[in-house]
């Protein structure tokens, strides 16, 4: 694993829907394997629609592969009795890190989400009342605001809330403008919060799919890239070449001015992320 003088490295994947699908992550996952990470993370479904799902995969990725793997958490729709009964399971299992996450919120679910806890700080505080010590506790950060937030004021002050409940690290929501986390860690810390903040890079393999997925999330496309990923049409390969350059580049300028480590967003694919990670010049 990571020595702690060198950054961090962790990929993240989802849990699908399929037998052949759950091959192919587990095929990825140990493909990853090799180049010893720190740590997995495995995504839950909105309202907590994975969660039976994720908690196989987790504690196969976990006991199978042998990488440290981290549940993501959500509050919304779940009572506390059924997060007791999650952590637990989790906790006997031997797993020792958390994603704590608000979670996004089904069609049709009001803005209260239907559980006892509203929001991530309460969350936070819950596994900590709950497991003390035993979890490192992963929360979520937003360079360029969630996309439900009211303002950047507001968005920054949930995530310090975040922080003061008792999170040990955060993950960023993806992005393309490195600035937009530089700025961020600097308000942040200007705050007091001084947990390290992990950048999440997501690999670009695919234009359409990236362009409506940003949109939703609210992860800013700069016009730049949007025009010469307009400009290669159908040409994934020129699209996946293109990709690799200015997401290796982005990375560069992030462990240089500081970034703890990266978190890739694999997409439950091992090569995208790879080729960045290889072409840091990251030992196996």
């Amino acid at each position: 694993m990571t020595s702690p003088n060198l950054p961090t490295i962790s990929f993240e994947f989802f849990p699908t829907k399929t037998d052949a699908g759950h091959e192919k992550l587990l095929a990825t996952a140990r493909q990853l394997a090799e180049y010893q990470p720190d740590f997995f993370s495995c995504t839950y479904g909105a309202g907590g629609s994975t969660r039976d799902r994720t908690l196989d995969t987790v504690l196969q990725l976990d006991g199978e592969v042998k990488v440290p793997t981290a549940p993501h958490l959500s509050c919304v729709g779940d009572s506390k009795a059924e997060l007791r009964a999650l952590l637990e399971r989790y906790k006997n299992a031997g797993i020792r890190r958390i994603v704590a996450l608000r979670g996004d919120l089904p069609s049709g679910m009001g803005m209260s989400g239907g559980g006892e806890l509203r929001y991530a700080n309460e969350l936070v505080e819950f596994i900590r009342a709950e497991t003390g010590d035993h979890f490192h506790i992963e929360v979520a950060a937003y360079p360029e605001m969630h996309p439900q937030a009211r303002n950047l004021e507001d968005d920054l002050a949930n995530f310090v809330r975040k922080a003061r409940a008792g999170a040990d690290s955060a993950i960023t929501q993806y992005f393309f403008n490195a600035d937009s986390y530089f700025y961020f860690v600097e308000r942040v810390r200007r705050m007091g919060v001084e947990l390290p903040i992990i950048p999440g890079i997501m690999p670009i393999t695919n234009y359409s799919k990236l362009a409506r997925f940003s949109d939703a999330c609210g992860a800013e496309l700069p016009r730049w890239m949007r025009k010469q990923l307009e400009a290669y049409g159908d040409d994934l390969q020129s699209i996946q070449a293109f990709g690799e350059q200015v997401i290796t580049q982005m990375c560069e300028r992030l462990l240089a001015g500081g970034a703890p480590g990266l978190h890739f967003y694999t997409l439950n694919q091992a090569e995208p992320s790879l080729a960045i990670r290889n072409n840091l010049g990251f030992a196996r």
